[in-house]
């Protein structure tokens, strides 16, 4: 608890007068929205996660970028784009997302971007199935700063594991965790603050308490069961968990499924923070992967031009007024317990 504590913590020991006043725009420009009942952007987002690559190595049943059914193209963050990025925000976040789809391992400049930010003193968190991870890519992670790894682990055992990982290698991912915890050591570094990121499915719900030991016996510092998200969760899924409590379906009396989320017309996320595609669009938030909504690309405008521009103010719009029609909503688990 007091890693997890200590983790937390840092994010805020970057703040400047700069990033106080502008948490204190976010936030009244969001009470005077739900008052006044109309989108009110007067600061600039805190928190962003930006793509450096839709490539991935594994072909996950559950995501677009491992299916290789994007509509949009695959492509790689390049420096230049994300140099942009951060001179245009760098001042006002407090977090920065290097991850949005595919692997964050697979850009070669994912380190120095790491740098970049952290030299800004900006809080530098990635997540990654650790394919990639041996001993010199984990004195890289510890040397680049990054504040949080995320290592995706969801399932005890190669049968269990790519039950959803497909093409993937449990012993690959224990060897990178490995890596990372003995490299910390070395270089007696206190970051990356490592999580394990559990998603509970039917294949793997058997095995909570064992991965729970497991973690404890590699020496994370965390450990964190998530939801999954299936597109047409209304018919169900093999891979849907049995365990209400990290479910975010509920059956029906008909046998159909739906959304534990009752959708209340609200949306905190649409004041403090957004996401950037490798190529510049922006879009409103993690679920929509596939870039359905692009409210802006870095490419024609500047950013504060997209953030405080009419189409993002009117996708703010309809999430307070009817946010059950927006359909990257339906799989949010805002509001959820899990």
């Amino acid at each position: 608890m007091l890693k997890i504590f200590a983790d937390r913590v840092s994010i805020v020991l970057g703040i400047s007068f700069k990033r106080l006043w502008n948490i204190l725009l976010l936030q009244l420009g969001y009470v005077l929205t739900k008052i006044l009942k109309k989108p009110i952007q007067l600061g600039m987002p805190v928190s962003i996660s930006i793509e450096p690559t839709t490539s991935c190595n594994l072909r996950c049943p559950q995501c677009p970028s491992g299916l290789r059914k994007f509509s949009r193209k695959t492509g790689i963050l390049t420096k230049e784009m994300y140099d942009d990025v951060l001179t245009q925000l760098g001042d006002y976040l407090m977090y920065m997302i290097l991850y949005f789809q595919g692997e964050p391992l697979m850009n070669p400049w994912f380190f120095e971007y790491v740098k970049k930010a952290n030299q800004k003193k900006i809080y530098t968190a990635t997540s990654t199935n650790a394919h990639f991870i041996d001993e010199d890519t984990a004195g890289q992670i510890i040397e680049s700063g990054l504040n949080k790894l995320i290592i995706s682990l969801d399932g005890i055992g190669q049968k269990e594991y790519v039950a959803y990982r497909v093409g993937g290698s449990y012993q690959k991912v224990l060897d990178g965790i490995s890596h990372v915890v003995k490299m910390k050591k070395v270089l007696k570094s206190r970051t990356p603050h490592i999580v394990i990121q559990f998603i509970v499915f039917k294949s793997n719900e058997h095995q909570l308490d064992e991965v729970k030991k497991l973690c404890k016996d590699l020496g994370v510092d965390e450990l964190q069961f998530k939801s999954a998200q299936f597109y047409n969760y209304e018919k169900g899924d093999p891979l849907m968990t049995t365990i209400d409590k990290y479910s975010r379906y509920k059956k029906q009396s008909d046998g159909s499924y739906t959304f534990k989320n009752p959708l209340k017309n609200k949306c905190y996320r649409m004041w403090s923070g957004c996401v950037i595609t490798w190529d510049g669009l922006t879009v409103p938030c993690c679920f929509d992967k596939d870039a359905d909504y692009k409210l802006g690309d870095l490419k024609l405008n500047t950013f504060k031009e997209v953030w405080k521009g009419p189409l993002y103010n009117d996708f703010r719009n309809k999430v307070f007024t009817n946010r059950k029609d927006v359909d990257i909503c339906k799989n949010c688990t805002e509001g959820m317990k899990v």
